[in-house]
């Protein structure tokens, strides 16, 4: 059972990685170009961020 949660993990980010270049493929584009010049002290808050909020809505969920 846990390689069927990890696969259907991979599956749905998958999906939603999919819907801003299906939806807005210029939008990506501008927003891809913005990540590339930020510093890594910046990416990786960003990063941290996003980690951080997926935990706590992991959390929330289970």
């Amino acid at each position: 059972m846990m390689w069927q949660d990890l696969l259907t993990a991979v599956a749905l980010m998958l999906v939603l990685e999919g819907v801003l270049p299906f939806l807005n493929p210029s939008g990506l584009r501008t927003a891809l170009f913005q990540i590339i010049h930020l510093n890594d002290r910046s990416l990786r808050a960003v990063g941290l961020f996003s980690m951080l909020a997926g935990v706590v809505l992991l959390y929330f969920v289970h």
